[in-house]
């Protein structure tokens, strides 16, 4: 094939694709639903907890994107049921499904005593678990029911940086491990399902200006995390759009069970 043939730009495009997007309402997954939306896709569900949060991003996406349709599908992602009955129904009303951003998750971090991991409930860590590894499998298992019989998926996990490193001062025993897991679930999938067209990758962002971060139990160490970046700030939402936007699309074609790591440097040092 000619180098010429295509403009690099046109692998970027989703157009008339069909994505969905877990822990949509807010922070991360709103900035990435707004991404894919703007690459063009057709449709873009948004899976999250009901909430007035969900539906009020429902309709300010709606209010954006006259050519895209935005939905709101209400799931605990660590229910099978409940993310298969969501799943299909989206999937049903468009007769496939292109494009699954998987990035519901919790976060049980802190500084304090009842963070360490001698003091955590056995309780905090099967919830974290639950929602931040069986959840991203449940959601992938979802997705690939209707993607490997097209022959065609990009799936998208979000795990973190804190699969590589042990954060500090914070203490966070169960997410780590549960996004460490999110990696190498990504790296399984995407070998076993790579010959029947499925894409599983994912990204692994540092420190992000969210509602997750700004908890009071984190707010403290922020000056801290940021002296230990290399690029000197907080990442934004935004700065996780081009990384999703490209694994989304036919710019990633080669990649199976990758990984991106938008941390500002942090692993590095």
């Amino acid at each position: 094939m000619s180098l010429y043939n295509k403009n690099i730009l046109d692998r970027f495009k989703l157009d008339g694709k069909i994505a969905l997007v877990t822990g949509a309402a807010q922070g991360i997954g709103k900035a990435l639903a707004i991404a894919l939306a703007q690459a063009g896709a057709a449709a873009v569900g948004l899976l999250d907890l009901e909430s007035e949060t969900l539906r009020h991003t429902e309709k300010e996406l709606n209010a954006h994107f006259s050519s895209t349709q935005i939905l709101a599908l209400v799931a605990d992602v660590s229910n099978a049921d409940q993310v298969n009955q969501a799943i299909s129904q989206f999937a049903s009303k468009f007769g496939r499904l292109d494009i699954a951003c998987n990035n519901a998750g919790i976060v049980f971090s802190g500084i304090e005593d009842k963070y360490a991991s001698e003091n955590a409930s056995v309780e905090q860590w099967k919830k974290t678990l639950d929602v931040d590894l069986t959840g991203v499998f449940i959601c992938c298992q979802a997705e690939a029911k209707w993607m490997l019989p097209q022959h065609y998926g990009k799936i998208i996990n979000t795990a973190s940086m804190s699969a590589h490193i042990v954060n500090h001062p914070q203490k966070q025993a169960a997410y780590n491990a549960a996004k460490a897991g999110v990696v190498q679930l990504t790296r399984t999938l995407g070998a076993e399902w790579a010959d029947r067209g499925v894409h599983v990758n994912c990204i692994s962002p540092g420190y992000i200006n969210t509602p997750i971060t700004n908890t009071p139990a984190l707010k403290s160490v922020m000056d801290y995390w940021i002296r230990l970046t290399p690029a000197n700030r907080l990442g934004e939402v935004e700065d996780l759009q081009g990384p999703v936007v490209f694994l989304a699309s036919d710019a990633s074609s080669f990649m199976f069970g990758g990984e991106i790591i938008p941390d500002g440097g942090f692993t590095l040092w």
